[in-house]
């Protein structure tokens, strides 16, 4: 038993050491953890600095309110433009958005006649067409309700008032969630390729051949690249969410670290063991690059870092139980963000360990037979 034991950890210590002197994946494993956080951290899809223009055929001080209540950091100074430019500024896309104030707006405002304001709205930018019409159908609207009731000097107070309070993220700032999203993403990518190329790379070498004929079993010789590259990417995982988010990028971490730390080992201890079935499945390093991406993109895309999960279907849901994306997703966002304890992620804990422990089997078995 002792034996085994020194074979697996001297056989990871001999991973570890030929990834360091791998230059290409030292420096994938850095940026990782490092650069790639801050890209996706300022990769904000918050609506902001949208750019937009005026065609005010009015002039009057109920147009000028509205045109003044478009402030940063939402909107760009307005500018005003005539109507013969509109086509031509929106086909050079200088504009997201265009208001267009009819004449008499204010006149029939106050005589109550319901006057019409056309926007038009570019909606290849995506990211902000649909939320900024929003906005602007929100502030048009509080604009000239204000400058009516200051006009006439009577109000209709709304029968309920409605107070929002938003948990974990009182901003709404989207740049928390990606960032700790794009870790976890991150983790994920790189436990299986390590995993995957430590095994390839002994195989296109011949080193594979010379282990089995050593007193070392399929097991140990498994157990021993599983080990070792969770810990790398363990280590280089707490680095990045210590000196990069929660120092450089100011993200607040409400949960344990510890904790967190448990759950991540937990998952590494999946993704490692799928690493080595898809590497096992693989002739080369090009195979095992495609299976990769044909595995950890929906893997990642339905895990529910990128959407909720339950606007997706329902059989997706289903299905992606049985992934540890989905799982370590919820681990996560509930200790990082909501600070959940043990108590309440210990279900999610006890599922993702027994998909690591079947996928281990799985692995180890097609292993055996690999190197039969």
């Amino acid at each position: 038993m002792m034996q085994a034991i020194k074979n697996i950890f001297q056989l990871g210590k001999k991973e570890i050491l030929s990834l360091c002197r791998d230059g290409l994946l030292m420096a994938l494993i850095v940026y990782s953890f490092s650069a790639a956080l801050i890209v996706s951290y300022n990769a904000s899809t918050d609506f902001a600095d949208a750019a937009i223009a005026v065609v005010d055929e009015d002039q009057s001080q109920l147009t000028q309110r509205v045109t003044d209540a478009f402030l940063p950091p939402l909107f760009l100074p307005v500018d005003i433009i005539q109507r013969a430019d509109i086509d031509r500024t929106m086909d050079e896309g200088r504009y997201t958005f265009v208001i267009v104030f009819p004449v008499d707006f204010e006149k029939d405002v106050m005589a109550n006649m319901c006057p019409e304001v056309q926007v038009n709205v570019d909606a290849t930018r995506m990211s902000q067409a649909f939320t900024g019409a929003g906005y602007i159908q929100q502030i048009l609207t509080n604009a000239v309700s204000d400058f009516v009731r200051d006009s006439t000097g009577t109000s209709s107070p709304l029968p309920a008032n409605m107070v929002i309070r938003n948990r974990y993220n009182p901003n709404l700032d989207s740049a928390w969630f990606m960032a700790l999203m794009q870790l976890a993403n991150n983790i994920a990518m790189l436990a299986i390729i390590l995993t995957g190329s430590a095994l390839l790379t002994e195989r296109e070498k011949g080193t594979l051949e010379h282990l089995l004929v050593m007193p070392v079993t399929p097991f140990q010789i498994m157990v021993s690249k599983i080990w070792s590259m969770m810990l790398v990417v363990m280590v280089a995982a707490l680095t990045g969410l210590f000196l990069v988010v929660r120092m450089y990028l100011q993200i607040p971490l409400a949960g344990s670290y510890v904790l967190f730390a448990l759950g991540m080992a937990v998952y590494l201890f999946a993704l490692t063991s799928l690493g080595i079935f898809l590497a096992c499945m693989s002739q080369n390093m090009p195979q095992l690059g495609l299976l990769i991406i044909l595995v950890l993109m929906p893997l990642e895309m339905l895990s529910g870092s990128a959407t909720p999960q339950e606007s997706m279907p329902v059989w997706v849901q289903r299905v992606m139980q049985f992934a540890p994306t989905t799982h370590f997703v919820n681990i996560t966002q509930g200790i990082l963000f909501r600070g959940a304890g043990l108590r309440a992620m210990w279900p999610t804990f006890l599922k993702l360990f027994l998909i690591g422990a079947g996928l281990f089997s799985l692995s180890l078995s097609r292993f055996r037979k690999s190197v039969a």
